[in-house]
Order: C-alpha cells, then structure tokens, then sequence
C-alpha cells in the first residue's frame, strides 16, 4: 500500500474471498498524512460516491457452485 500512496493513488480497494462471497475493503488516501484510512468494508453491495459512483451487486462476482 506503501508505494501506491507514494504514487498518490487516492483510492485502494481490496478485494478478498470470504466463504466463497467477495468482500471489499476500501482505503482514501489521507493527503495530510500521506497514508491510507479506511473507507468501509462493504458485503452483498458495494456503493460508492467516489472515486466515480458505484453500485455494485458483490454477490455477482462469485461464481456460482454447482451441485
């Protein structure tokens, strides 16, 4: 997350499995520290102002299990 910040990179999301559902953690760049904070941890529906509008359905984006 380091050299992103140094790259002045606003906006990082991290995206990570949890039981088979996408869960994202979103960090903005606080420009006094130089340093990320976070943002929210979203599940089911990720919805953002910023850096554009999202309204993201995160269920969607985990393949479904066949039985």
């Amino acid at each position: 997350m380091r050299k992103y910040a140094d790259a002045d990179i606003r906006h990082y999301w991290y995206i990570e499995d949890e039981d088979a559902v996408a869960v994202v953690h979103v960090y903005e760049l606080d420009e006094l520290t130089g340093v990320y904070a976070p943002a929210g941890i979203f599940r089911g529906t990720l919805q953002r102002p910023v850096p554009y509008e999202i309204d993201l359905d995160l269920r969607r984006l985990t393949p479904r299990h066949r039985s």
